[in-house]
């Protein structure tokens, strides 16, 4: 009967190849999205090298701007061995309309800033105590 070893990684080698900071792995495992195999006897962390298709996973949930509890969410399906796809559909819906409703507000504060510098030069000869296009705003 044939064993195969997986050569653990410590957490240099991991920071390196994810090219996320150790501080940022050690928060991860504190939140428990990603976990050491074990410890060396010096107490450094070793993780199995398929915490990199995890990290590079969580890279990409928040560069689509889910939050670490939405990713959390997430791997607590998949690490039940089920598929958390509707989950994240779930959760992409709630980011579109997160983001419709920023749009609508940043709409809103530039037609503000639109109208305030049309009338600049008049605000600015208004009394105040430090910007008039500001206070008279």
């Amino acid at each position: 009967m044939e064993t195969t070893t997986v050569e653990l990684l410590r957490i240099g080698q991991v920071s390196d190849q994810s090219q996320l900071p150790v501080k940022t792995i050690r928060f991860y495992e504190e939140r428990g999205l990603i976990q050491a195999a074990s410890r060396t006897s010096g107490g450094f962390r070793l993780f199995e090298p398929s915490v990199l298709t995890r990290l590079s996973f969580i890279k990409r949930s928040q560069a689509l701007g889910l939050s670490l509890n939405d990713i959390q969410d997430i791997l607590k399906i998949a690490d039940t061995g089920q598929r958390p796809c509707q989950n994240v559909r779930h959760k992409f819906q709630e980011k579109i309309v997160e983001i419709e409703n920023r749009i609508s507000q940043l709409e809103k504060l530039k037609e503000q800033l639109k109208t305030l510098m049309q009338d600049a030069d008049q605000t600015e000869t208004l009394e105040a105590e430090i910007c008039p296009l500001i206070e008279h705003a």
